[in-house]
């Protein structure tokens, strides 16, 4: 892709995520559905973020307090999700850069240095919420104290490397059978609880309710800041790029595939934080149990509600699945950040050890000191704190895949561009609306 190289002020440096770059051949005249195969991973690896255990507890709270009303925000904040990434692929695709890479080239080293710190914060904040999912998980179905389930959750990071070290494909395949875990629990679940079809499909219409409602308006930013991921766009970008596609103009059957497999895999990614939202409504909502607002809550009445204990296991399984899913991400994430703007380059397992203990830290001092309530705040605020650094995120993109000198002929067409722009500022609007009321409202 010469045409595009113009608009980059200096030559790449290095590749995003080189011990995997274009490890995974494409078949050349294969059928679509061989390249599709083949071009199935990175989506999966995305969709995790969008279903973390950040998620669950404004979809949980959503469900019980509104009943099926906020699905209609659940399904907005995916359109919203689908474009992003898509651009995010698009990127990594055609400027062969991921994101990071991509602000190094064209910002000054302090804009990089401040657009890395926040960076690094999400991401921080992020497995926070990773972290304390996991060790309420092994709570819930083993008895583990709080404490020690955060402890646990440090040897994830050993899992992810060893995963690594056997290839790309290993690791994609272990993130998409424990979403289909999550999938499998939650679909028994929505079985057991016998939501009412019909009010679930006119609530994916928008009520106005969801705007003249504070209560309800604050929970919906809640679930549209917990849905949109700021370091699942730093991700895309650089997985993307483990496929072996020809790197010429035909990139742009590379950017067909990839968005095939991305949209799919958030449509995915939909239906489980749907499905969450759906069970607290019909499990809570209409038993008179509108004040359960966590997972711990959650927990503790689907047994009883829905008269097997097998309701509970099964959200816990999930709720497992999903705090180990996230974790192998955030981590890669992590990775991708610190290279792509800094160009340090630390061993895999330091990187990781890193990341892990700045989560589990904070983590570990609240459980000691404030025990089930303190990791419940927590989970709020590391929602929050994704929410802030976002935009930070988001602009930078749309900015890159907006410049013909940049992108050449796969630069943003005019209504994708006004699309995107639109989309930047309803999240930048409510995202402040949701800080302003989380630190000075009432």
């Amino acid at each position: 892709m010469k045409n595009i190289k113009k608009g980059w002020q200096r030559e790449k440096y290095s590749n995003s995520l080189p011990e995997v770059f274009s490890s995974i051949n494409i078949p050349k005249d294969a059928g679509f559905w061989r390249k599709l195969f083949a071009f199935a991973g990175p989506g999966l690896m995305v969709a995790v973020g969008y279903m973390d255990p950040g998620n669950w507890a404004t979809d949980i709270a959503g469900g019980a307090q509104f009943g099926y009303t906020l699905l209609s925000v659940i399904l907005i904040s995916n359109l919203f999700a689908i474009v992003l990434q898509h651009l995010s692929l698009k990127l990594g695709i055609v400027a062969e850069r991921d994101l990071a890479q991509a602000c190094r080239d064209h910002f000054n080293p302090t804009t990089n240095f401040i657009l890395w710190v926040f960076c690094e914060i999400a991401i921080a904040a992020c497995d926070l919420a990773e972290v304390i999912g996991s060790a309420i998980a092994l709570n819930l179905l083993f008895g583990i104290p709080l404490t020690w389930g955060v402890v646990i959750t440090v040897i994830d990071v050993f899992l992810i490397l060893f995963l690594q070290a056997k290839g790309f494909r290993y690791l994609e395949s272990i993130v998409a059978g424990l979403i289909f875990v999550i999938l499998g629990c939650f679909i028994y679940e929505i079985i057991l609880s016998k939501p009412d079809i019909f009010p679930i499909l006119s609530s994916l219409v928008p009520q106005k309710e969801i705007v003249t409602n504070p209560s309800m308006l604050y929970i919906a930013i809640g679930i549209l800041g917990a849905t949109v991921m700021p370091h699942n766009l730093y991700l895309h970008s650089s997985i993307i790029q483990t496929r072996n596609y020809e790197r010429t103009s035909f990139g742009k059957e590379a950017i067909k595939f990839a968005t095939i497999d991305s949209t799919a895999s958030l449509f995915l990614a939909f239906f489980i934080n749907a499905a969450i939202l759906i069970v607290a409504a019909a499990t809570f909502h209409t038993t008179g149990n509108q004040d359960i607002a966590d997972i711990h809550d959650a927990h503790k009445m689907l047994a009883p509600i829905l008269g097997t204990t097998f309701a509970s296991i099964f959200f816990a399984v999930a709720l497992l699945a999903s705090g180990q899913n996230s974790t192998l991400t955030g981590t890669l994430a992590g990775q991708i950040v610190m290279e792509g703007f800094l160009n340090i380059r630390l061993k895999p397992w330091l990187r990781r050890l890193i990341t892990r203990l700045i989560a589990v830290i904070p983590a570990l001092i609240v459980t000691i000191i404030y025990g089930e309530q303190g990791t419940t705040d927590l989970l709020v605020l590391s929602q929050v704190i994704l929410s802030m650094q976002l935009s930070f995120a988001v602009v930078p993109l749309v900015m890159f895949t907006g410049s013909k000198l940049k992108m050449g002929e796969f630069v943003n067409k005019p209504w994708l561009q006004i699309s995107v722009w639109i989309i930047a500022a309803i999240i930048i609007a409510l995202n402040l609306y949701l800080l302003v009321e989380t630190f000075f409202g009432s």
